[in-house]
């Protein structure tokens, strides 16, 4: 992905720096190794700090993670430039999307973190993986998700780590747009099992709007390299729900997908990128999805 020469946004809070206050629970246990399964997701999607809040409260192993050593500081630094890039471009991709639709839109900010955050939907460790928080209209992002990225989902490539942010950044838009919040307003009505349905739906939607950013970037700025929707689509489809239960526990619960399974991530995105047209993502009509 080319972002030589390019800006970055000014639309970050660094916090990589900063203490929590809290220990990072090392090593938890069977919760832990579950919780990161389900939730370490490209993006965490929408967090409202339940999920974040119970896994806090059952990890009880609480430790300290080393400090950096030069050089994984520098390519923590390297990683940093390039959200913060991939983070102006959407920023330009969406805005110019919104004002043809006779709307503003609103940046969010991206805050990076080390080890824990607190964020307006409660204190999350950096198990749950990127997330973003409709109720402070943030993404949240620690680092070292793209090692594990690279490690545990063999997904390396540039344009996966942008994907991570280009899908945050979709859930910003549905709340933006008011599907967020028709969103909460189900799980308020439904079953766990019914809202997981909707859960689904916002996830895919939000890969759709990460290919709609892509194909809109690609054609402003000409940023992709050859191999870069592939790096995205092999990222999509390494963190299917179908496949993470599969690996977890040797087989799958489909009504217990919150996420969408490996095939439908990778096809709303495809189908996002192809169309580059916001218009038809509209997952929650979509009958395969009912």
């Amino acid at each position: 992905m080319r972002i030589d020469g390019e800006q970055e946004s000014s639309n970050v809070d660094d916090r990589r720096g900063m203490s929590t206050g809290k220990g990072l629970a090392i090593g938890g246990g069977a919760v832990g190794i579950i919780f990161l399964i389900i939730k370490l997701l490209l993006g965490g999607g929408t967090d409202d700090g339940s999920l974040t809040q119970q896994m806090n409260q059952q990890l009880n192993q609480q430790g300290t993670t080393q400090e950096m050593t030069p050089e994984e500081k520098a390519a923590d630094d390297e990683r940093a430039h390039f959200v913060k890039v991939v983070l102006r471009y959407t920023e330009e991709v969406w805005s110019d999307l919104f004002a043809k639709q006779g709307k503003q839109y609103r940046d969010p900010t991206l805050v990076l973190f080390r080890d824990g955050v607190q964020s307006a939907c409660g204190y999350t460790s950096s198990a749950s993986g990127p997330f973003y928080c409709p109720g402070d209209e943030k993404l949240y992002i620690d680092l070292s998700f793209y090692q594990e990225l690279k490690d545990r989902f063999q997904s390396p490539g540039d344009f996966a780590m942008a994907y991570v942010v280009a899908h945050e950044v979709g859930h910003h838009v549905q709340k933006l747009l008011g599907i967020a919040d028709m969103v909460e307003r189900k799980r308020q009505q439904l079953s766990q099992e019914e809202y997981n349905k909707y859960s689904v739906m916002m996830e895919l939607q939000a890969d759709f709007f990460a290919g709609v950013w892509a194909h809109h970037a690609q054609e402003m700025k000409n940023i992709l390299d050859p191999g870069d929707i592939e790096e995205a689509l092999n990222a999509a489809n390494a963190i299917g729900d179908d496949r993470l239960q599969k690996e977890a526990q040797g087989y799958v619960v489909p009504e217990s997908f919150t996420h969408g399974t490996s095939a439908q991530r990778v096809f709303w995105f495809k189908k996002g990128f192809t169309t580059g047209d916001m218009k038809q993502g509209d997952t929650f009509n979509d009958p395969s999805l009912q």
